[in-house]
């Protein structure tokens, strides 16, 4: 498994665990400490993982937002906590993140690989449709 989608996997797995856990902030770095040492050990570069949970945190807010909008049929609290922290992920790469590090098509189907590894059946579904969504709505406001 390549290093950024490892990483990626571990990020979406700590996130899933803090927001199970009622999302105290003081957890979230503890969660993915350990998340790393038990899902990373030949991980010799972390600092992917810690910006992507750092810009998730920062957006975060700004993120549910646009999960509402693009999405207004599925209120944030009943997206499965999987899709709902995938997309938290791939909409920060999307939108927030470093498009020449990873270009928004990477984002895109990163976050799909991972929702058809840890979601349901419709998971990879639910997530194109989303992050197409807003990627759509991007590229007609850059026009």
């Amino acid at each position: 498994m390549a290093s950024r989608h490892l990483s990626r996997s571990i990020v979406m797995q700590s996130l899933y665990e803090w927001d199970f856990l009622g999302k105290k902030a003081d957890d979230l770095k503890g969660i993915t400490e350990k998340n790393i040492k038990e899902f990373g050990p030949g991980l010799e570069d972390v600092t992917f993982i810690w910006q992507l949970i750092a810009g998730v945190i920062k957006y975060l807010p700004k993120i549910n937002k646009i999960i509402e909008k693009a999405a207004p049929e599925w209120p944030i609290d009943q997206i499965t906590i999987i899709d709902r922290n995938v997309l938290r992920i791939g909409l920060y790469e999307l939108l927030y993140g470093n498009k020449e590090e990873v270009p928004p098509k990477v984002a895109i189907n990163e976050a799909i690989e991972l929702a058809k590894n840890f979601g349901g059946e419709s998971s990879g579904k639910f997530i194109n449709g989303v992050l197409g969504t807003v990627f759509k709505q991007i590229q007609g406001e850059e026009k």
